[in-house]
């Protein structure tokens, strides 16, 4: 990805998140959201993808990392703190391309609004009734 690609991504990142509602933008202060090209090949190794396939570092928009907000516990001494990761290769690739902004931000939304469900103990089914599949 080229870094005039980054910053176009960046720059609809920040409008999405810019569209959002004070009360879910603020659940970033808690847990951080990060924006990279594509997965590390751990976590695509994890998944049963393999790193080296173009296909499958495509397939991946989002990542919850960290224990659910509704599972944590007083004994989860020393527990990496929650974060949220979209894939940019993977929204552009699910999106289409580049060429249609309009859904380019609506797979941006999605995918954040799906991996931040995770932090608050959603599963896949409850985030597809959502529509945030």
């Amino acid at each position: 990805m080229t870094d005039e690609q980054r910053a176009r991504f960046d720059s609809l990142v920040d409008v999405v998140l810019g569209s959002l509602p004070p009360d879910i933008l603020a659940m970033f202060e808690e847990v951080p959201l990060l924006v990279d090209d594509e997965p590390d090949p751990r976590v695509l190794r994890e998944f049963g993808l393999d790193p080296g396939s173009a296909e499958d570092r495509a397939s991946l928009c989002g990542l919850h990392t960290g224990v659910a907000m509704t599972e944590r516990s007083v004994e989860d001494d020393g527990v990496l703190p929650s974060q949220v990761h979209i894939y940019r290769l993977g929204i552009v690739s699910f999106a289409g391309g580049w060429g249609d902004e309009a859904e380019l931000q609506r797979q941006i939304r999605i995918t954040i609004l799906h991996e931040l469900g995770h932090e608050f103990g959603l599963d896949e089914d409850d985030l597809d009734g959502l529509g945030y599949a």
